[in-house]
């Protein structure tokens, strides 16, 4: 009897981090493996990730205040994927990440989107508060401890610019929240203020402060600030911000409903907390206000509160959440167009078929021209991903009229050309993506399955790899203005 042979296949990625202080990158190496057994589906996985290289951590290249140097970030990346003995033909998945007030810079998502094409097979671009949060949390342990314990976890993945919190428990996101707090909101030259960040005016002009450029920077607001900066981050965990602490928040306020049990710092300021890194990179030959606001996080009270969890990584948890965690394996039974593929920044539409065929066709007729309204007001022929949920018990027939509802509707876009692509949460991406193919030959189809979504974020999609399964990024795109 011929022995059951597993399907196994290696594949690297890279994680690239541009951030408001500096750039790192990580490039890994993922074992896929058959994790079914013979008489059964094929179900490939991701059974293990090893590090490879990590670079060391570099200043962000800045050609001014508001532009990144684009050359000498990708110049970066060259030199770290020749010491590591690597082309970026070998890189199959990853990310790039924009993070903190680097994402307000003008040219920022162009920036992002030329090194992600020019970086890898399919390393994707990524950008958001949200999105940064949750990455640190995987890259510096709290993910892996909030599900080992069933504890409730705060990651604080705070940099030069941004404070990114991300809360976890038993594996589940609870919620996210991002603050206006880093080391490089105000910059030092020759024992003076030389900058100060806008929302940090904005607070300065609320206490009436005499603090500006030209100052000392021994001025006494200084470190009332970081106090105070340690005082928000204790009333955000608590779910409890004041009024006069709204010039700090990025985007919405604290949004889980959890109580949290313990909490883990991450990011640069981390670093001046802990000091993992050793060598190549000192907090201290900076002119910034990150360790004394490393000083006010150790001496607030409010956050003593909590019990700390140190950090399995500090100033490179979101490099190596890039890096090893923003990948998904798709199910062994697709359907795709390879010569459509990669497709990237995909905005997702969700349908529900609420576990009810005759519900759910009507759900998908009005989903589809309620998805061109949204994502293609101006019928430009933007493209964009269907996911179907709620999915019901589908016979032979059920399928056939579910395509026949679906090639219908999407006649309504105004490029019937474009592949059409469809999500499933559930094992029907074969039979479905067949299923179209049959009825209408000439429709290039990307149907695939075992994917998890939400509704409003964006999808891209790699090659097909020999274990014939497609690696996945879901991700948000946000380049928040300053």
């Amino acid at each position: 009897m011929k022995r059951y042979d597993q399907q196994k296949e290696e594949i690297l990625s890279a994680g690239i981090d541009i951030g408001t202080s500096t750039t790192k990158i990580v490039i890994s190496r993922f074992c896929l493996m058959n994790t079914a057994g013979g008489t059964h589906m094929p179900r490939i996985e991701i059974i293990d990730k090893e590090i490879i290289h990590r670079s060391p951590i570099y200043r962000t290249p800045l050609l001014s205040p508001t532009i990144i140097d684009m050359e000498s970030v990708e110049k970066i990346v060259r030199n770290e994927y020749e010491v590591a003995g690597i082309s970026p033909k070998h890189i199959k998945t990853g990310a790039v990440i924009i993070t903190g007030e680097t994402a307000t810079k003008k040219n920022a998502e162009e920036m992002i989107h030329h090194l992600s094409k020019h970086s890898g097979d399919f390393l994707v671009a990524t950008a958001g508060p949200d999105l940064e949060g949750i990455i640190a949390a995987k890259g510096s342990g709290a993910y892996d401890y909030s599900k080992k314990t069933g504890k409730t976890i705060a990651n604080i993945d705070i940099g030069g610019g941004t404070a990114n919190v991300a809360v976890y428990k038993s594996a589940k996101l609870c919620g996210t929240c991002t603050l206006h707090i880093g080391g490089r909101l105000i910059e030092f030259e020759n024992d003076q203020v030389k900058s100060i960040s806008p929302p940090i005016r904005k607070v300065l002009q609320q206490w009436e402060s005499t603090l500006d450029v030209g100052s000392s920077r021994n001025h006494k607001d200084i470190k009332a600030l970081t106090k105070y900066m340690a005082e928000v981050i204790g009333r955000m965990l608590n779910r409890n911000l004041a009024k006069e602490d709204e010039p700090l928040i990025l985007g919405h306020y604290p949004n889980w409903n959890e109580k949290i049990d313990v909490i883990m710092f991450s990011g640069g300021i981390s670093e001046c907390i802990y000091r993992h890194e050793q060598g190549s990179y000192s907090f201290n030959k900076y002119n910034d206000i990150g360790m004394l606001l490393a000083d006010s996080l150790i001496e607030e009270q409010e956050l003593r509160k909590w019990k700390w969890i140190e950090p399995e990584e500090t100033v490179r948890a979101t490099v190596l959440g890039a890096g090893t965690q923003t990948t998904e394996i798709s199910g062994a039974t697709i359907q795709v167009e390879s010569d459509e593929l990669p497709i990237r920044n995909l905005p997702v539409y969700q349908i529900r078929l609420e576990y009810d065929l005759n519900k759910g066709i009507k759900n998908l007729s009005r989903g589809i021209k309620e998805a061109i309204n949204l994502y293609d007001s101006k019928r430009e022929g933007q493209n964009f991903a269907i996911y179907m949920t709620e999915v019901p018990h589908l016979g032979f027939q059920d399928i056939q009229r579910l395509a026949e509802t679906l090639l219908d509707a999407v006649k309504q876009k105004p490029k019937e050309n474009q592949p059409l692509v469809i999500v499933f949460e559930s094992d029907h991406a074969k039979v479905f993506g067949q299923t179209i193919n049959v009825k209408d030959p000439s429709k290039k189809v990307i149907c695939i399955d075992q994917i998890k979504v939400e509704h409003g974020e964006y999808l891209d999609i790699g090659h097909v790899l020999k274990t014939n399964v497609v690696p996945v990024v879901v991700k948000t795109l946000t380049f928040h203005g300053s």
